[in-house]
């Protein structure tokens, strides 16, 4: 054999620091017996021995260790071979189709199960526990661990499928936020026939139900092995892989299902809007309040200043409102004499689609008989401080106005809130001395706020009215500086028609707007209970209306008539949850916390949106 430059190392007797070392560089011994010559007259036989025996061990151990090598980049081949071929026998190799062809292929290979025993779609199949509580029940078991004399029923959507020979075949099975692995062995399951059945039907998308046994691989990844396989619905399409997700925006919001199975985010949020009304609803029934419903369709469209969406009923012959409000059927309910109300639905504005509007959307309101605008600010600071700190651990919340890669602000809900006074702070930051507030229904105050939005660059589009034009130099300047929760109160009477006069400054109410992050989530007041005072307040908004606005107000004298009867000292409250949910789940677009919103018709009017636009889901 030949030897390059290996060195034994002998420690010498004990005691001693001298030590020998023997090279053997590239020298040639033939036979073992002749080793204990070399360059070794001085040592002893002993020695000698020992030096041909580890040279035995080492060059023996080598060998082993060359013919291991040589065997696995022999079988290499093999193996990527099985491998692929295994794929290809279950249907992985589709993958690469394109996604019109997989649509029809798979659509025909399904129409092929019909009628037969292995219906693609059955009625029933029991379920023993979900995803989570397997996940929570079995997480304990050990790398390698089955539990045999276990068997459970699971269920999911199939997002992934390896093949890792032909009797091994791994799924991800995802449902309700959690993932679990599927381990499916032919060895394991009830027949290697039915083995290689099910596996060539299933595909990614499938929803599938598994009956077999809790257990963990042998690197410790909990996993449910197979007794039972059963194609429970598939999926058509071919669906975008979880790596790539859903990230163009037409596509998620016209197919809000697919971006709920692709995107866990956005499971989430819808999670947190839920549970915001689940603690709205709690809070408010604690406080003795009652839940009402009231009609969505009105002869009129009162209660609030906006344009109505109009519909027409056929039976009676007549042209009916979609609410904008439910604010007059509540208050003559407290009339009645139901002095707590809330309502959580649905309001109609036929307005402009943005970032914090959608013209159908979702409102709590609630009117308190006995109480004022102070009281409601106290419940307002209590019930949202309350909600961030139930939902999100702690009274502040991390929110990017201009979308995920914009600059981060926190949002303090910490009580009590901020609150300033609409005229007098806003004279403060302009730095202008405003009309007398008892005369701002006049002409003069008018050219007043016109004149000074000329000046200072603010637009308003026709008409131009003192509300209007005050309302645009509020957005402009003390809107602006609302970050952290902040009460603008005491608007002008002007603005708000159905708002009870304040009791020591005329011209102004007592009302509030309770704005976060520059955007109003809430509006309150204390209401306005005098039956001769409100009518003349709906005839100002009635000649506003013939001035050409379309959001004032018309005439309601159905309310009116409620209100001679007696409406008790009242304060009633409005809060928008679609934005509540925007600052409790970070999102900047009130699309993302609507399950459905408003979009334009598709272009694109074919059933295949999903294969049409593919290639869009990854932009």
């Amino acid at each position: 054999c030949l030897i390059e430059k290996f060195h034994i190392v002998l420690k010498a007797p004990f005691g001693s620091c001298a030590f020998a070392v023997l090279d053997l560089s590239e020298r040639r011994i033939e036979n073992m017996a002749d080793f204990a010559a070399v360059d070794g007259d001085d040592l002893s036989k002993n020695r000698s021995l020992f030096l041909i025996s580890e040279l035995k061990r080492r060059m023996k151990a080598e060998k082993k260790a060359a013919e291991k090598d040589a065997k696995t980049k022999e079988q290499e081949p093999q193996k990527e071979s099985n491998d692929q071929a295994a794929q290809k026998a279950f249907g992985m190799d589709e993958e690469t189709l394109d996604p019109n062809q997989y649509f029809k292929i798979r659509t025909q290979a399904i129409q092929e199960l019909k009628g037969t025993a292995e219906d693609p779609y059955p009625h029933k199949y029991h379920v023993d526990v979900s995803l989570t509580e397997f996940i929570e029940k079995y997480n304990h078991l050990q790398a390698g661990e089955q539990l045999t004399d276990i068997v459970l029923n699971v269920s999911g959507r199939v997002h992934a499928k390896r093949a890792s020979g032909a009797k091994l075949i791994f799924y991800d099975l995802r449902g309700e936020g959690v993932k679990l692995q599927v381990m499916a062995n032919s060895r394991s399951y009830k027949s290697e026939e039915a083995f290689v059945a099910i596996n060539n039907k299933l595909r990614r998308g499938d929803i599938i139900g598994v009956r077999g046994n809790p257990g963990k691989t042998k690197k410790g990844e909990l996993s449910i092995i197979p007794i039972e396989m059963t194609l429970l619905s598939p999926c058509l399409h071919m669906m975008p892989h979880l790596h790539f997700g859903l990230k163009d925006k037409e596509t998620r919001y016209r197919q809000r299902y697919l971006d709920l199975i692709l995107n866990d985010n956005v499971r989430q949020k819808f999670i947190t809007r839920s549970k915001i009304i689940t603690y709205l609803r709690s809070f408010l029934d604690q406080l003795g309040f009652l839940e009402i419903e009231t009609p969505m369709m009105n002869i009129i469209p009162g209660g609030a200043v906006a344009r109505p969406f109009v519909t027409y009923h056929n039976e009676l012959d007549m042209k009916l409102y979609m609410r904008i409000a439910p604010e007059l059927y509540h208050k003559m309910l407290v009339v009645g004499g139901m002095d707590r109300v809330y309502e959580i639905g649905r309001q109609f504005r036929n307005e402009g689609i943005d970032l914090t509007h959608n013209p159908e959307f979702t409102t709590c309101e609630f009117y308190m008989a006995y109480a004022d605008y102070h009281d409601l600010m106290d419940i307002t600071e209590k019930l949202l401080s309350g909600m961030v700190k139930h939902i999100t651990g702690g009274y502040k919340v991390t929110y990017h106005p201009n979308g995920p890669d914009g600059e981060a602000h926190e949002i303090d809900f910490t009580p009590p809130f901020r609150r300033v006074s609409m005229t007098h702070d806003l004279e403060k930051i302009m730095g202008v001395k405003f009309p007398p507030t008892d005369s701002y229904d006049t002409e003069e105050t008018r050219k007043f706020f016109d004149d000074l939005c000329a000046q200072k660059g603010v637009d308003c589009s026709p008409p131009r009215t003192t509300a209007r034009l005050l309302d645009k130099l509020v957005g402009d300047f003390l809107e602006v500086t609302c970050i952290n929760p902040t009460f603008i109160c005491e608007h002008p009477q002007i603005m708000s028609p159905l708002a009870k006069w304040h009791r020591s400054e005329k011209g102004l109410t007592e009302r509030f707007e309770l704005f976060v992050m520059k955007k109003e989530i809430c509006n309150a007041y204390t209401e306005l209970n005098d039956p001769i005072r409100q009518r003349e307040l709906f005839q100002q908004q009635a000649k506003a209306k013939d001035e050409g606005d379309d959001e004032a107000m018309v005439i309601d004298e159905t309310f009116c008539t409620a209100l001679e009867y007696g409406l008790p000292p009242t304060a009633g409250w409005g809060m928008g949850i679609d934005r509540v949910a925007m600052f409790l789940t970070d999102s900047n677009n009130i699309k993302e916390v609507l399950l459905f919103p408003a979009m334009k018709p598709d272009d694109n009017k074919t059933s295949n949106v999903v294969t049409t636009n593919f290639k869009l889901m990854f932009c």
